[in-house]
């Protein structure tokens, strides 16, 4: 798979699976931007895939910092071929024990991230008549639902109806917008939740294993590529048969 001259902007690249995609991206030939408020972790990063790839420390959380960020990318690369929205986050436990801060975190990050950066970033791919994919991170747990994870969920399928409304609006545009939901994966985030837990979800897995973040990674890579020109409004869950709903 060759992504030789494009560039791919990915966020939550300081760790885990946003790690990961952008390491399967920058092998496969790109120049990746990698984004993410961990600057320790970005820098990892960017050492880990060298090349002229570049670290961007940004929190998703401010307008002002998702619009300057675009500003830098196009400085530093020119207009992104790529956009993967990696960031993200949860923190597990009952919705009766939840807060309104959690709830705030959660959307803005979650789901208010990708959709202010998709739109920075789209406004001057379209001026330029220039094509992209787009590729979110969700969670089957935004198809299925999740215990310990309602607010969570919601923002995950809050993305998935945004990719696929906004895949049918950039059809026209030769735009693809496409979506990866992981199933329980192997990152540091999977490994903060209760033994017993992390237990349970990996027996409920026909598998019998987590997903590692590489495996994510794979299929970022083929919506990312000249293989998915074709392919549109989609979304691609990867967990091992956890979920098979349609």
């Amino acid at each position: 798979m060759d992504l030789g001259n494009k560039v791919a902007l990915v966020t939550g690249a300081a760790s885990g699976i946003g790690r990961a995609i952008a390491a399967g991206l920058a092998t496969a030939g790109a120049t990746v931007a990698a984004v993410d408020r961990d600057a320790e972790g970005l820098a990892e990063t960017v050492r880990a895939i060298g090349g002229a790839s570049t670290a961007h420390r940004v929190d998703l959380a401010e307008p002002a910092a998702i619009l300057a960020l675009r500003d830098e990318v196009v400085a530093a690369h020119g207009l992104p071929d790529v956009v993967v929205n990696a960031a993200g986050f949860d923190r597990v436990e009952p919705f009766m024990q939840n807060d309104d801060a959690l709830w705030e975190a959660l959307t803005t990050v979650n789901f208010l991230g990708p959709v202010r950066l998709t739109h920075a970033f789209l406004e001057p791919i379209l001026a330029a008549g220039r094509t992209a994919k787009i590729v979110n991170i969700a969670s089957d747990a935004g198809r299925v639902g999740s215990l310990g994870e309602t607010v969570y969920s919601g923002t995950k399928g809050g993305l998935i109806a945004f990719t696929k409304s906004l895949a049918r609006e950039m059809a026209r545009h030769r735009i693809n917008v496409n979506c990866v939901c992981p199933g329980p994966t192997d990152t540091p985030l999977f490994a903060t939740l209760p033994e017993k837990v992390r237990d349970g979800l990996v027996r409920a897995i026909p598998f019998r294993r987590l997903a590692t973040p590489e495996e994510i990674a794979d299929a970022v890579l083929f919506f990312a590529s000249h293989r998915s020109d074709f392919v549109t409004g989609q979304v691609l869950s990867v967990s091992g048969g956890l979920t098979m709903a349609g």
